[in-house]
């Protein structure tokens, strides 16, 4: 568990967060630019300090105000992973993922565990200069796993690669949310990210804490819609694969209790978890099943909630355990009589559903 209950003042800007996160996993602090997300990582590290407040991790603790403790940098044995990747240029990739290491001590089968874990092996003799973004990313990540943290922090670590370097870089990251017992706290401002690799959700604006839980469950909280837009609005699900059809690439995604999604994606397998976002924008809602359409996920549900945003409603659905959004304009609200306790039909396109392979949460 990650308990934290901080407050700093710095200038104008003050930040007062508070949350408890369970761990291991990827803890995920999510909001818009200058809400404070970087501060209360340094907070984490040690490397701000602040006047009131406290931080504990699995049970011990970092700093507590009140009690006059503050372990100092070196033993929180925090791993951090910067925007830019930081490298000693006159150091070879070996060098300096071996950097900084003497107390950690890391063996030959560690060093060659996080190389094959991050694809280096070919580039240990090389120099940063001659390395891409996404490689020297890779490269500090790899020399923060070596020095054998108990909290690894990445502020933001795609943020200064372009898309294709993102893209290369997520799935490294991916293996190592998978394969490591090390609670990982990442920085971001882009929802993508987060969907990909959160496995706890801290969302943050200006200064404060405004929703925390699994991913899921905050992807529906209102706190979040005002972040990411409207556009960007829909539901987190997770669900396990019941049936993979190679031919037409498609995969069978049962969800909740009831439902099943057909979802376009290649190497599923039966009985690989995924995480699926549906869309508000995308989810089509009807009083019947429909007959003879094109759109082939059809789940049933109940109404939970309607709520007004910007001009129209956002319509909240239970499928059985999960809980869907769909926007609907007001008018078709009326019309079609909607209100909690309605049983509607959810129309979902496929190409709305972005599913994204997860490994075990609990690492081997």
């Amino acid at each position: 568990m990650l308990s934290v209950d901080i407050e700093i003042a710095r200038g104008d800007f003050q930040l007062k967060a508070a949350f408890e996160v369970a761990t291991p996993g990827v803890i995920a602090l999510f909001g818009r630019s200058g809400c404070g997300k970087t501060t209360l990582v340094n907070l984490l590290a040690g490397l701000l300090h602040a006047k009131r407040g406290r931080i504990e991790l699995d049970g011990e603790t970092w700093f507590d105000a009140a009690r006059g403790i503050e372990a100092p940098v070196e033993q929180r044995r925090i791993g951090y992973v910067f925007q830019d990747a930081r490298l000693f240029p006159h150091y070879s990739v070996r060098g300096n993922l071996l950097y900084g290491t003497a107390r950690a001590r890391p063996s030959s089968r560690e060093l060659d565990d996080v190389v094959a874990l991050l694809g280096l092996a070919a580039l240990l003799g090389r120099r940063p200069n001659s390395l891409s973004g996404g490689e020297k990313q890779r490269v500090a990540v790899g020399r923060a796993l070596l020095s054998k943290p108990r909290l690894l922090l990445l502020d933001e670590p795609l943020a200064s690669l372009d898309a294709a370097r993102r893209e290369e870089v997520l799935p490294y990251l991916e293996r190592l949310r998978d394969h490591y017992a090390i609670p990982m706290v990442l920085v971001s401002h882009q929802f993508d990210e987060v969907l990909r690799l959160a496995t706890q959700l801290v969302v943050m604006d200006a200064g404060r804490v405004v929703a925390t839980g699994d991913l899921g469950t905050v992807s529906v909280a209102p706190a979040l819609r005002d972040i990411v837009g409207p556009e960007a609005v829909g539901a987190v699900l997770e669900g396990a694969v019941t049936r993979a059809e190679t031919g037409e690439d498609l995969a069978s995604v049962a969800i909740g209790t009831q439902n099943s999604l057909k979802v376009s994606a290649r190497g599923l397998a039966p009985g690989q978890r995924v995480r699926l976002q549906l869309l508000a924008r995308d989810l089509i809602l009807a009083l019947s099943e429909p007959q003879g359409i094109s759109v082939r996920n059809h789940l049933r549900g109940i109404v939970r909630a309607i709520t007004a945003d910007g001009g129209a409603d956002l319509v909240e659905v239970d499928i059985g355990g999960a809980t869907l959004l769909s926007r609907v304009t007001t008018a078709a609200t009326r019309e079609l009589g909607l209100a909690p306790g309605t049983a509607v039909w959810v129309l979902v396109k496929s190409v709305s559903v972005s599913p994204h392979a997860l490994g075990p949460l609990d690492p081997q």
